[in-house]
């Protein structure tokens, strides 16, 4: 047993090692774009809870400011620059600081075409055309599988060799433990990645949707009060920093960069990918040439029934709430009976 197991590991690792071999600068050069875009989202992360940070600071003063500073506030300034530096490297060509441990998920993505036409990749793809948009989407399709095939060979190589290492001592019991845990444990992370990206998307069509009827309503009172249709969109669009908000902002550069209101709109609808989205690009393709009066009102409709929508969902979510918290208060309940009817109990025995 100890022999095949080595045996399989052996493969594993000589597999891996081979493909990583194969790599060429295309797959390196994939890598390191992917980590660009990773390092912008980090930097676009920090500095939007940066400014979160200083909007809460800005109601104190004097100790209290000195306090809340130390609490809250947190210079991003090093960090940003580091990933900012990291970046440069990467795009003038110097990927030493590049992960080598998924380089052979991006050679077998380029060697075998049937990966790229699955089914499952298409699904990756779409929905990473929804979080990262149409340019981007691509490339963190290739990274996403490129960990997800790469993973699961080196890891359980790895959990072999330690396998074998504690069965050759004779613990068997260990061994097999490490065999069976280890092995689930890489399956498990290779299927979160999958998992934690359906979340996301799943997350951030909620956030639009919650985000809408302050938006359209914003629409409305803009447009009613003469403003041009474009001029409101971009004045809500720079309002806040939240996920609908910034869709907004990507068409509207669009639009800026004289992309017809057709493609930049319909852009927007499979970004944002939710029915309200949909509606309200639609509503005002359908009336650029109508003129304000038409959009106002059907921006005004809109906006009731998005509010209308959002007290609905707010019901629906404190029923959800309300039913997770049944068991805990089962339990709570069940564990206050049992320490009043233990020591009554108790004293009837006594007696």
């Amino acid at each position: 047993m100890i022999l095949l197991i080595l045996i399989i590991a052996t493969l594993l690792i000589t597999a891996w090692l081979i493909l990583l071999g194969r790599a060429l600068p295309e797959d390196l050069k994939n890598a390191a774009n992917a980590r660009i875009l990773d390092n912008r989202a980090l930097i676009r992360k920090l500095t939007i809870k940066s400014k979160i940070n200083i909007g809460k600071l800005s109601v104190y003063s004097g100790l209290v400011l000195t306090f809340m500073k130390l609490l809250v506030y947190q210079d991003i300034s090093k960090k940003v620059e580091k990933l900012k530096q990291e970046n440069e490297r990467l795009q003038s060509g110097k990927i030493n600081a590049l992960s080598q441990i998924t380089l052979p998920g991006y050679v077998l993505q380029r060697e075998i075409d049937e990966i790229g036409k699955s089914g499952f990749h298409k699904n990756l793809l779409t929905k990473c055309y929804e979080l990262y948009g149409k340019k981007y989407a691509p490339c963190k399709t290739k990274q996403l599988l490129a960990k997800m095939l790469s993973y699961p060979v080196i890891g359980v190589a790895l959990t072999l060799l330690l396998a074998v290492i504690l069965l050759g001592t004779e613990n068997n019991t260990a061994g097999i433990a490490i065999l069976c845990i280890g092995t689930g444990l890489i399956l498990v992370l290779v299927y979160a990645i999958y998992d934690e990206l359906g979340d996301m998307v799943k997350k951030r069509q909620t956030a639009i949707i919650k985000q809408f009827p302050n938006v359209v309503s914003k629409l409305a009172l803009l447009v009613t009060s003469g403003m041009i249709m474009d001029r409101a969109w971009k004045e809500t669009a720079y309002s806040q920093e939240t996920e609908l908000y910034m869709e907004m902002r990507r068409t509207s550069k669009e639009l800026d960069n004289l992309v017809s209101p057709e493609s930049a709109y319909s852009n927007f609808i499979n970004r944002c990918n939710t029915k309200e989205s949909a509606k309200l690009a639609s509503a005002i393709m359908q009336n650029l040439s109508k003129g304000n009066k038409e959009i106002g009102r059907l921006l005004k409709d809109m906006a009731h029934e998005a509010w209308r929508e959002r007290r609905h969902m707010a019901k629906r979510d404190a029923e959800k709430a309300n039913s997770k918290l049944m068991i805990p208060t089962m339990l709570l309940f069940t564990a206050i009976l049992v320490m009043l009817m233990v020591p009554i109990a108790m004293n009837f025995s006594g007696l």
